[in-house]
């Protein structure tokens, strides 16, 4: 027990700068809590307590505004920075060593009682509004950007990002904690497909100007020349 609160203290310093010491971080960080509480709703829930365990999620959700459901299944060194509004669904899992951030939602599509809720496996980074939706899978080291909605299955070591989220980056992206934290990088596909459509215009029109040049040559050219032209002979080839 001991060794798992200092883990959980120890993961706040290492993905939080804002951390300064301890007593702040058992005091001021409703992430941290709401993991606490969770955990002891989990149990109750898992020995078949389940008004106590709801209730002590709804009282986690007043305290912290973060709602884990208590059959929710949430693997060590879980961090949840700021939190306000995030929504984690009864058959959610989540692995090992992941960050995620506030007013994200790991929902169901269905009405379904069985898995209904995404796996997101370890070390993934979701941003802060992202929504995942459905009994999909996030693979292991996945980013999924802020205000994505992912509704299908991401590769592990991959980005996704918008609405429908598609991956725009990966498989094996670097893992580093200070790589993942740069959301400011993630890819932007929209901008990237209408930077390449503007190459491409460029492109086309270098070609036209030197159509148009070359035509003009030949319409001036005398007509003993005009073979000898090269756009001319190059249509006649």
């Amino acid at each position: 027990m001991i060794a798992r609160l200092r883990e959980d203290l120890k993961t706040v310093f290492e993905k939080d700068p804002a951390a300064r010491n301890w007593w702040e971080v058992v005091t001021c960080y409703p992430g941290l809590h709401a993991i606490w509480m969770h955990r002891i709703a989990h149990g109750l829930w898992r020995r078949g307590l389940y008004w106590p365990a709801r209730f002590l999620s709804h009282l986690n959700r007043f305290l912290t505004g973060i709602e884990i459901h208590p059959g929710a299944t949430i693997g060590r060194r879980f961090f949840i920075d700021h939190g306000m509004g995030i929504v984690i669904g009864e058959t959610a899992e989540v692995g090992d060593d992941v960050l995620m951030y506030k007013g994200a939602v790991l929902g169901g599509t269905s009405l379904n009682k069985g898995k209904r809720h995404p796996t997101v496996g370890d070390g993934v980074v979701i941003g802060s509004n992202a929504i995942i939706l459905g009994p999909i899978t996030i693979g292991a080291n996945a980013r999924i950007g802020s205000g994505a909605v992912v509704v299908r299955p991401v590769p592990a070591d991959s980005t996704a990002v918008g609405v429908p989220a598609r991956v725009v980056r990966g498989p094996h992206i670097e893992p580093k904690p200070s790589i993942i934290l740069q959301h400011g990088q993630l890819p932007d596909p929209i901008a990237e497909a209408l930077r390449a459509m503007e190459e491409r215009v460029r492109e086309m029109e270098s070609e036209l100007a030197e159509l148009r040049r070359a035509l003009r040559e030949a319409a001036a050219a005398p007509a003993g020349q005009l073979a000898a032209t090269p756009a001319v002979a190059e249509a006649e080839g």
